[in-house]
């Protein structure tokens, strides 16, 4: 019988998750975040197709990797070549698919768009750009100015300008961007786990093939991806002798998503390891911000954005968001408005008021507790508390802390959780990015049924196979 690391087992595996990422997005043509305008919409029939198919995919390549992690935790592991090559032939049909689980991705190209025709988009929101662009933008976010730092906007803005307006062109180049993120995660995650003590391939597989980068950052192009990868690539840095170029990288991290100012906490442990002295942690801290400072203030300039980006940070999260703060704030507010209490309409504030104390404080205790743990590992878990303690969550923000986690979390309780909790959130979104009513719902459980149903019958006759060839082995001998 074969056994997990077998390089027939590491080709099932394959097959499997290519099987689940074309049918996801074969199934994205009828169902996943397409243009409008742009060509005919697609009959309800064929989005039903559509629904049905991409979630029998999705659950094929959740079972894939979940196979393969038997392998990567298994006597004989694969290596890192195969653990890559297997990424990449999982993530090919992403690629060519339309926009998939979100339509943030038309939201760069409207923003790199203003930044073009210079209108603020720290004031303004897509619908002062008006045309086409705009149009693809969420209704939801039409007059919502954005809360992505400079170096963002100006890649998207390269991106806008050189496609003109040619939709297509505009969302491959913001693809490309997203798969450069995703390259500079798989290159840190090797090197740190080698650095660390970890095995790449477990590494790669917590981090990097998990299904929420495939579906998220491949599929979507989410510009978390970017984030990531500067922030693996400042983590790669700090670690090793240039912690000045960490301390760099880690900014323009977080001149892509604010999340990543974390990492510097993480840069300004590991420097102060170099150091000597009964002052080298404040001369590392000091050391740490002024190299932030003055990133920040040679991008804004570069740039000229302008800092509208700090106080676009607080810019309203859909009223209808799932993260826990805003669960329990709809809930209050629900209970007090039945009492008729008037503090009704504070509930929502009052807990994510609360929700960002709470991550201050969860994020203070992993920092006061880290030299039982690595700078890797407290990063990590701090980007898993501003995602789930936060005031909006979306499957992907487990991806933050995860990626650390990938290379510094020991093997037990944490490393499951969040390996669960990945192929969990990954059955949580559309295709089509947008709220599910009850005949989506439908169907995407009957394909979900149906992909279970197959593989089940697969492993049957698989397991058939076995058995006859044990016995005919036995006849013979």
């Amino acid at each position: 019988m074969l056994t997990p690391g077998d390089e027939s087992h590491i080709r099932r595996c394959r097959l499997l998750g290519l099987t689940g990422s074309a049918a996801v997005a074969v199934g994205g043509a009828g169902a996943g975040a397409l243009p409008v305008g742009e060509t005919p919409a697609p009959s309800s029939e064929a989005a039903a197709v559509g629904l049905f198919g991409a979630y029998f995919g999705l659950v094929l390549l959740v079972a894939a990797w979940a196979w393969l992690g038997r392998a990567v935790h298994g006597p004989r592991p694969p290596g890192t070549r195969a653990m890559v090559v297997t990424l990449v032939v999982w993530a090919a049909p992403l690629v060519v698919a339309p926009p998939l689980f979100s339509r943030d991705v038309y939201s760069y190209l409207a923003q790199g768009a203003m930044v073009d025709a210079r209108i603020d988009v720290y004031t303004h929101g897509p619908d002062r750009l008006g045309g086409p662009l705009a149009a693809q933008v969420s209704p939801l976010w039409q007059d919502t100015p954005t809360p992505y730092g400079p170096l963002f906007l100006s890649f998207a803005s390269l991106i806008a300008r050189a496609s003109g307006a040619e939709l297509s062109a505009g969302l491959l180049g913001m693809r490309l961007v997203a798969l450069l993120g995703v390259g500079l995660m798989v290159v840190s995650l090797v090197l740190l786990a080698r650095r660390g003590g970890t095995a790449p391939g477990a590494a790669l597989w917590l981090g990097a093939l998990n299904p929420l980068l495939l579906l998220h950052l491949v599929a979507g192009a989410h510009n978390d991806a970017v984030m990531l990868g500067l922030l693996g690539v400042a983590l790669v840095a700090a670690r090793g002798r240039f912690p000045v170029l960490g301390a760099v990288l880690m900014t323009l991290a977080a001149l892509v998503k604010a999340p990543a100012a974390l990492g510097l906490l993480a840069v300004a442990v590991f420097w102060a390891g170099r150091l000597t002295g009964r002052h080298r942690w404040l001369g590392a801290t000091g050391a740490t911000a002024g190299v932030a400072l003055a990133t920040t203030a040679a991008v804004t300039a570069l740039t000229g954005t302008g800092y509208g980006w700090i106080g676009a940070l607080n810019t309203p999260v859909s009223p209808h968001n799932w993260a826990l703060t805003s669960l329990l704030g709809r809930v209050t507010a629900s209970a007090l408005h039945g009492a008729g209490s008037d503090l009704a309409p504070f509930a929502l504030d009052a807990w994510r008021a609360l929700g960002l104390v709470a991550t201050a404080v969860a994020v203070l205790l992993v920092w006061l507790r880290r030299p039982r743990h690595s700078p890797v590992y407290a990063l990590g878990l701090s980007l898993i508390a501003v995602a789930v303690l936060g005031p909006a969550i979306r499957p992907w923000y487990v991806l933050w802390g995860l990626f650390p986690l990938a290379v510094a979390a020991p093997p037990g309780p944490a490393r499951r959780v969040v390996a669960v909790a990945s192929g969990v959130l990954a059955l949580a979104q559309l295709p089509s990015g947008v709220a599910a009513d009850g005949a989506q719902l439908a169907l995407a459980m009957c394909g979900a049924v149906f992909a279970l149903v197959a593989l089940w019958w697969a492993r049957e006759m698989s397991g058939g196979d076995v058995a006859l060839t044990a016995r005919e082995r036995g006849r013979t001998a």
